[in-house]
Protein backbone atom coordinates (compact mmCIF):
# COMPACT_ATOMS: atom_id res chain seq x y z
CA UNK A 1 0.00 0.00 0.00
CA UNK A 2 1.64 3.62 -1.03
CA UNK A 3 1.97 6.18 1.71
CA UNK A 4 0.42 9.37 1.41
CA UNK A 5 3.12 11.98 0.78
CA UNK A 6 3.24 14.48 3.44
CA UNK A 7 1.79 17.82 2.66
CA UNK A 8 5.62 20.07 2.79
CA UNK A 9 6.63 17.45 0.07
CA UNK A 10 4.05 17.96 -2.03
CA UNK A 11 4.47 21.96 -1.47
CA UNK A 12 8.27 21.07 -2.35
CA UNK A 13 7.35 18.98 -5.63
CA UNK A 14 4.96 21.64 -6.82
CA UNK A 15 7.73 24.48 -5.98
CA UNK A 16 10.08 22.19 -7.84
CA UNK A 17 7.88 22.07 -10.94
CA UNK A 18 7.12 26.08 -11.64
CA UNK A 19 11.05 26.39 -11.11
CA UNK A 20 11.33 23.81 -14.06
CA UNK A 21 8.35 25.49 -15.79
CA UNK A 22 10.23 28.74 -15.54
CA UNK A 23 13.32 28.80 -15.07
CA UNK A 24 13.86 30.03 -11.56
CA UNK A 25 15.71 28.69 -9.54
CA UNK A 26 14.27 27.07 -5.51
CA UNK A 27 16.05 26.46 -2.42
CA UNK A 28 14.23 23.91 -0.56
CA UNK A 29 12.75 23.27 1.82
CA UNK A 30 11.05 26.33 3.29
CA UNK A 31 13.95 28.41 3.74
CA UNK A 32 13.77 31.82 5.57
CA UNK A 33 16.03 34.39 4.02
CA UNK A 34 18.14 36.69 6.25
CA UNK A 35 16.36 39.88 5.87
CA UNK A 36 16.60 41.22 9.99
CA UNK A 37 13.12 42.69 11.89
CA UNK A 38 10.95 45.02 10.77
CA UNK A 39 11.19 48.30 12.66
CA UNK A 40 9.29 51.35 13.53
CA UNK A 41 5.39 51.77 12.27
CA UNK A 42 5.89 48.24 10.14
CA UNK A 43 6.52 46.35 13.32
CA UNK A 44 3.11 47.24 14.76
CA UNK A 45 -0.13 45.90 14.10
CA UNK A 46 1.17 42.39 14.31
CA UNK A 47 4.41 42.59 12.85
CA UNK A 48 5.75 42.56 9.29
CA UNK A 49 7.21 39.76 8.76
CA UNK A 50 6.71 39.20 4.97
CA UNK A 51 7.47 35.52 3.33
CA UNK A 52 9.42 34.28 5.93
CA UNK A 53 8.90 30.12 6.63
CA UNK A 54 7.90 29.79 2.71
CA UNK A 55 9.73 28.66 -0.17
CA UNK A 56 12.69 30.45 -1.40
CA UNK A 57 12.60 31.40 -5.06
CA UNK A 58 15.57 33.39 -7.18
CA UNK A 59 14.24 35.08 -10.34
CA UNK A 60 16.53 36.82 -12.73
CA UNK A 61 13.15 38.76 -14.68
CA UNK A 62 9.90 40.50 -13.58
CA UNK A 63 8.02 37.50 -15.52
CA UNK A 64 9.69 35.04 -13.12
CA UNK A 65 8.45 36.94 -10.12
CA UNK A 66 5.17 37.17 -11.22
CA UNK A 67 5.00 33.54 -11.81
CA UNK A 68 6.52 32.94 -8.87
CA UNK A 69 3.50 34.54 -6.96
CA UNK A 70 1.03 33.00 -9.20
CA UNK A 71 2.56 29.80 -8.45
CA UNK A 72 2.02 29.95 -4.82
CA UNK A 73 -0.22 27.45 -3.37
CA UNK A 74 -2.74 30.47 -2.07
CA UNK A 75 -2.82 34.73 -2.33
CA UNK A 76 -1.68 34.06 1.52
CA UNK A 77 0.85 31.64 0.97
CA UNK A 78 4.19 32.94 2.03
CA UNK A 79 7.23 33.57 -0.48
CA UNK A 80 10.70 35.09 -0.15
CA UNK A 81 11.66 35.94 -3.86
CA UNK A 82 15.59 36.69 -4.27
CA UNK A 83 16.27 38.96 -7.31
CA UNK A 84 19.39 39.59 -9.38
CA UNK A 85 20.04 41.03 -12.31
CA UNK A 86 17.74 43.57 -14.10
CA UNK A 87 14.30 43.67 -14.34
CA UNK A 88 13.13 45.81 -17.29
CA UNK A 89 9.99 45.69 -19.55
CA UNK A 90 11.30 43.67 -22.36
CA UNK A 91 11.32 40.56 -19.42
CA UNK A 92 8.40 41.88 -17.38
CA UNK A 93 5.02 40.12 -18.45
CA UNK A 94 1.46 39.90 -17.32
CA UNK A 95 1.31 35.98 -15.36
CA UNK A 96 -2.41 34.50 -14.48
CA UNK A 97 -3.11 32.28 -11.65
CA UNK A 98 -5.75 32.05 -8.68
CA UNK A 99 -2.78 33.39 -6.23
CA UNK A 100 -2.25 36.71 -7.94
CA UNK A 101 -3.08 39.81 -10.04
CA UNK A 102 -0.16 40.87 -12.45
CA UNK A 103 0.13 42.81 -15.30
CA UNK A 104 2.72 44.00 -17.66
CA UNK A 105 5.49 46.39 -17.35
CA UNK A 106 5.04 46.69 -13.56
CA UNK A 107 5.92 44.59 -10.80
CA UNK A 108 2.53 44.24 -8.95
CA UNK A 109 1.71 42.82 -5.77
CA UNK A 110 -2.50 43.26 -5.59
CA UNK A 111 -4.43 40.96 -3.28
CA UNK A 112 -1.54 39.54 -2.22
CA UNK A 113 0.29 38.96 1.59
CA UNK A 114 3.24 36.91 3.67
CA UNK A 115 5.85 38.23 0.45
CA UNK A 116 9.38 39.72 0.73
CA UNK A 117 10.88 40.57 -2.33
CA UNK A 118 14.94 40.92 -1.82
CA UNK A 119 18.04 41.85 -4.01
CA UNK A 120 20.89 39.03 -4.23
CA UNK A 121 24.27 40.32 -2.97
CA UNK A 122 24.82 43.65 -4.34
CA UNK A 123 21.31 43.80 -5.29
CA UNK A 124 18.73 44.24 -8.24
CA UNK A 125 17.57 46.29 -10.33
CA UNK A 126 14.63 48.03 -11.47
CA UNK A 127 15.13 49.43 -14.85
CA UNK A 128 11.94 51.95 -15.61
CA UNK A 129 10.14 49.24 -14.09
CA UNK A 130 7.84 50.58 -10.97
CA UNK A 131 6.89 47.85 -7.82
CA UNK A 132 3.01 48.82 -7.20
CA UNK A 133 1.69 46.99 -3.75
CA UNK A 134 -1.90 47.30 -3.89
CA UNK A 135 -4.52 46.12 -1.34
CA UNK A 136 -2.10 43.96 0.19
CA UNK A 137 -0.58 43.37 3.68
CA UNK A 138 2.87 41.91 5.24
CA UNK A 139 5.18 43.08 2.40
CA UNK A 140 9.07 43.09 2.72
CA UNK A 141 10.91 44.90 -0.07
CA UNK A 142 14.66 44.96 0.21
CA UNK A 143 18.29 45.45 -1.51
CA UNK A 144 16.63 46.54 -4.68
CA UNK A 145 16.85 49.99 -7.02
CA UNK A 146 14.59 51.31 -8.90
CA UNK A 147 15.35 53.46 -11.32
CA UNK A 148 13.14 55.82 -13.95
CA UNK A 149 9.98 55.11 -13.39
CA UNK A 150 8.52 57.49 -16.03
CA UNK A 151 4.02 58.18 -16.06
CA UNK A 152 4.76 60.06 -19.58
CA UNK A 153 6.83 59.00 -22.64
CA UNK A 154 8.27 56.03 -22.99
CA UNK A 155 8.20 53.48 -21.66
CA UNK A 156 5.67 54.71 -18.83
CA UNK A 157 5.24 52.06 -15.39
CA UNK A 158 3.14 52.68 -11.79
CA UNK A 159 2.57 56.09 -12.96
CA UNK A 160 5.50 57.57 -12.58
CA UNK A 161 6.42 56.03 -9.33
CA UNK A 162 9.60 54.35 -8.06
CA UNK A 163 7.48 52.34 -5.44
CA UNK A 164 3.74 52.93 -5.12
CA UNK A 165 1.25 51.73 -2.10
CA UNK A 166 -2.29 52.30 -2.40
CA UNK A 167 -5.50 51.03 -1.35
CA UNK A 168 -6.54 49.32 1.75
CA UNK A 169 -2.97 48.04 2.39
CA UNK A 170 -1.27 47.10 6.24
CA UNK A 171 2.04 46.47 7.22
CA UNK A 172 4.80 47.28 4.67
CA UNK A 173 8.56 47.55 5.33
CA UNK A 174 10.49 48.94 2.52
CA UNK A 175 14.84 49.04 3.65
CA UNK A 176 18.24 49.52 2.02
CA UNK A 177 16.40 50.56 -1.30
CA UNK A 178 18.03 53.05 -3.82
CA UNK A 179 15.26 55.36 -5.34
CA UNK A 180 16.34 57.66 -8.28
CA UNK A 181 14.75 59.72 -10.82
CA UNK A 182 16.48 61.78 -13.75
CA UNK A 183 14.41 64.65 -13.45
CA UNK A 184 10.72 65.86 -12.27
CA UNK A 185 7.52 66.58 -14.03
CA UNK A 186 8.70 68.04 -16.87
CA UNK A 187 10.90 65.08 -17.66
CA UNK A 188 8.10 62.42 -17.21
CA UNK A 189 8.86 61.44 -13.55
CA UNK A 190 6.24 61.07 -10.46
CA UNK A 191 7.19 60.42 -6.93
CA UNK A 192 9.64 58.11 -5.52
CA UNK A 193 8.10 56.76 -2.46
CA UNK A 194 3.97 57.49 -2.81
CA UNK A 195 1.46 56.00 -0.02
CA UNK A 196 -2.28 56.52 -0.08
CA UNK A 197 -5.97 55.12 -0.42
CA UNK A 198 -5.91 53.69 3.34
CA UNK A 199 -2.29 52.40 3.46
CA UNK A 200 -0.85 52.24 7.15
CA UNK A 201 1.65 50.81 9.33
CA UNK A 202 4.57 51.62 6.70
CA UNK A 203 8.09 51.64 8.07
CA UNK A 204 10.89 52.92 4.80
CA UNK A 205 14.89 52.51 6.34
CA UNK A 206 18.12 52.89 5.30
CA UNK A 207 17.18 53.88 1.49
CA UNK A 208 18.68 56.56 -1.03
CA UNK A 209 15.93 58.69 -2.65
CA UNK A 210 17.54 61.23 -5.25
CA UNK A 211 17.32 63.05 -8.02
CA UNK A 212 13.72 63.74 -8.52
CA UNK A 213 11.32 66.22 -8.25
CA UNK A 214 9.14 64.45 -5.93
CA UNK A 215 10.47 62.42 -2.93
CA UNK A 216 6.93 61.16 -1.66
CA UNK A 217 3.97 61.26 -0.32
CA UNK A 218 1.24 60.48 1.90
CA UNK A 219 -2.25 60.81 0.52
CA UNK A 220 -3.39 61.92 -3.05
CA UNK A 221 -5.40 64.89 -1.92
CA UNK A 222 -6.37 66.99 0.73
CA UNK A 223 -9.39 64.29 1.13
CA UNK A 224 -7.68 61.64 1.73
CA UNK A 225 -6.78 61.22 4.98
CA UNK A 226 -7.02 57.54 5.70
CA UNK A 227 -2.92 57.18 5.66
CA UNK A 228 -0.76 57.19 8.66
CA UNK A 229 1.32 55.54 11.07
CA UNK A 230 4.96 55.63 8.72
CA UNK A 231 7.87 55.55 9.81
CA UNK A 232 11.04 56.92 7.62
CA UNK A 233 14.37 56.45 9.36
CA UNK A 234 18.28 56.21 8.84
CA UNK A 235 17.57 57.52 5.13
CA UNK A 236 19.48 59.93 2.50
CA UNK A 237 17.38 62.47 0.27
CA UNK A 238 19.52 64.03 -2.05
CA UNK A 239 18.44 66.56 -4.75
CA UNK A 240 15.12 66.21 -4.38
CA UNK A 241 12.67 69.46 -5.03
CA UNK A 242 9.94 68.57 -2.45
CA UNK A 243 7.60 66.14 -0.84
CA UNK A 244 10.11 64.72 1.60
CA UNK A 245 8.09 63.88 2.48
CA UNK A 246 4.61 65.27 1.57
CA UNK A 247 2.20 64.30 4.77
CA UNK A 248 -1.80 64.59 4.37
CA UNK A 249 -3.13 63.57 7.78
CA UNK A 250 -1.97 60.78 9.64
CA UNK A 251 1.01 60.44 11.88
CA UNK A 252 4.37 59.91 10.78
CA UNK A 253 7.90 59.52 13.02
CA UNK A 254 11.22 61.00 10.98
CA UNK A 255 14.27 60.30 12.94
CA UNK A 256 17.96 59.83 11.63
CA UNK A 257 17.92 60.86 8.03
CA UNK A 258 20.34 63.10 6.21
CA UNK A 259 18.55 65.38 3.65
CA UNK A 260 20.69 67.02 1.45
CA UNK A 261 20.13 69.76 -1.37
CA UNK A 262 15.92 70.39 -0.99
CA UNK A 263 15.73 72.42 -3.50
CA UNK A 264 12.37 73.68 -2.95
CA UNK A 265 10.93 72.46 0.47
CA UNK A 266 10.79 69.06 2.11
CA UNK A 267 9.47 67.41 5.11
CA UNK A 268 5.53 69.20 4.26
CA UNK A 269 3.37 68.15 7.08
CA UNK A 270 -0.63 69.65 6.08
CA UNK A 271 -4.22 68.57 6.20
CA UNK A 272 -3.95 67.69 9.68
CA UNK A 273 -0.90 65.76 9.68
CA UNK A 274 1.33 65.02 12.51
CA UNK A 275 5.00 64.69 12.25
CA UNK A 276 7.26 63.53 15.11
CA UNK A 277 10.74 64.88 13.59
CA UNK A 278 13.55 64.11 15.82
CA UNK A 279 17.43 63.86 15.24
CA UNK A 280 17.50 64.66 11.56
CA UNK A 281 20.48 66.25 9.47
CA UNK A 282 19.06 69.40 6.80
CA UNK A 283 22.05 70.15 5.11
CA UNK A 284 22.23 72.87 2.20
CA UNK A 285 18.25 72.85 2.05
CA UNK A 286 15.62 74.69 1.52
CA UNK A 287 12.24 75.12 3.87
CA UNK A 288 12.99 71.65 5.20
CA UNK A 289 9.89 71.54 7.68
CA UNK A 290 6.50 73.19 7.46
CA UNK A 291 3.11 73.83 5.87
CA UNK A 292 3.53 74.54 2.32
CA UNK A 293 1.37 74.87 -0.72
CA UNK A 294 -1.66 74.92 1.17
CA UNK A 295 -3.57 76.68 3.83
CA UNK A 296 -4.64 73.75 5.55
CA UNK A 297 -1.99 73.43 8.85
CA UNK A 298 -0.29 70.14 9.63
CA UNK A 299 1.45 70.09 12.61
CA UNK A 300 5.06 69.06 13.93
CA UNK A 301 6.44 67.78 17.21
CA UNK A 302 11.00 68.48 17.08
CA UNK A 303 14.04 67.39 18.84
CA UNK A 304 17.45 66.81 18.34
CA UNK A 305 17.62 68.16 14.77
CA UNK A 306 20.47 70.13 12.84
CA UNK A 307 20.25 73.05 10.39
CA UNK A 308 23.09 73.06 8.40
CA UNK A 309 22.94 75.67 6.03
CA UNK A 310 19.19 75.74 5.64
CA UNK A 311 17.44 78.75 4.01
CA UNK A 312 13.99 79.42 5.12
CA UNK A 313 11.17 81.60 3.50
CA UNK A 314 8.97 84.33 4.76
CA UNK A 315 5.41 82.95 5.84
CA UNK A 316 2.58 83.77 3.03
CA UNK A 317 -0.96 82.62 2.73
CA UNK A 318 -0.12 79.00 1.43
CA UNK A 319 3.66 78.75 2.90
CA UNK A 320 4.04 78.33 6.59
CA UNK A 321 7.97 77.25 7.14
CA UNK A 322 8.41 76.25 10.58
CA UNK A 323 11.90 78.08 10.46
CA UNK A 324 14.23 79.86 11.32
CA UNK A 325 13.33 78.69 14.37
CA UNK A 326 11.33 75.70 14.65
CA UNK A 327 9.56 74.64 17.31
CA UNK A 328 6.93 72.10 18.45
CA UNK A 329 3.52 72.54 17.41
CA UNK A 330 2.08 69.02 18.45
CA UNK A 331 2.65 66.08 20.73
CA UNK A 332 3.36 62.46 19.14
CA UNK A 333 3.24 59.77 21.46
CA UNK A 334 4.82 56.31 19.83
CA UNK A 335 3.72 52.93 20.61
CA UNK A 336 7.51 51.81 20.26
CA UNK A 337 10.54 52.50 21.96
CA UNK A 338 13.34 53.86 19.42
CA UNK A 339 16.99 55.16 20.28
CA UNK A 340 17.94 57.59 18.01
CA UNK A 341 21.68 58.13 16.62
CA UNK A 342 22.72 61.72 17.56
CA UNK A 343 22.32 64.26 14.91
CA UNK A 344 25.94 64.93 13.84
CA UNK A 345 26.53 61.77 13.49
CA UNK A 346 23.95 61.00 11.01
CA UNK A 347 25.36 62.13 8.07
CA UNK A 348 28.22 59.46 8.24
CA UNK A 349 26.05 56.63 9.30
CA UNK A 350 23.80 57.26 6.44
CA UNK A 351 26.65 57.32 4.07
CA UNK A 352 27.47 53.84 5.05
CA UNK A 353 24.56 52.11 5.90
CA UNK A 354 21.54 53.95 3.24
CA UNK A 355 20.99 52.07 -0.17
CA UNK A 356 21.10 48.89 -1.94
CA UNK A 357 23.88 47.10 -2.01
CA UNK A 358 25.13 47.78 1.33
CA UNK A 359 25.44 44.09 2.88
CA UNK A 360 22.20 45.55 4.73
CA UNK A 361 24.38 47.11 7.54
CA UNK A 362 22.55 49.25 10.23
CA UNK A 363 23.95 51.72 12.16
CA UNK A 364 26.06 50.78 15.15
CA UNK A 365 25.51 54.01 16.85
CA UNK A 366 28.55 55.20 16.29
CA UNK A 367 30.03 58.40 13.30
Amino acid sequence: MKRALPLRLHAALATMALAAATGTLVSMPEASAATGSATGYAAQNGGTTGGAGGSTVRATTGTAIHQALCGRASTSTPIIIEVTGTINHANTKKVSGSSCDTADGVIELKKVSNVTLVGVGGGAVFDQLGIHIRESKNIIIQNVTVRNVKKSGSPTSNGGDAIGIERNVRNVWIDHTTLEASGGESEGFDGLFDLKDNTQYVTLSYSVLRNSGRGGLVGNSESDRSNGYITYHHNRYENIDSRAPLLRGGIAHIYNNHYVRLNESGINSRAGARAKVDNNYFEGSKDVLGTFYTDEAGYWQVGGNVFDNVTWSRPGSENHPAGPDPKSNTTVTLPYSFTPDAAGCVPAIVNRTAGAGKGLQVSDGKC
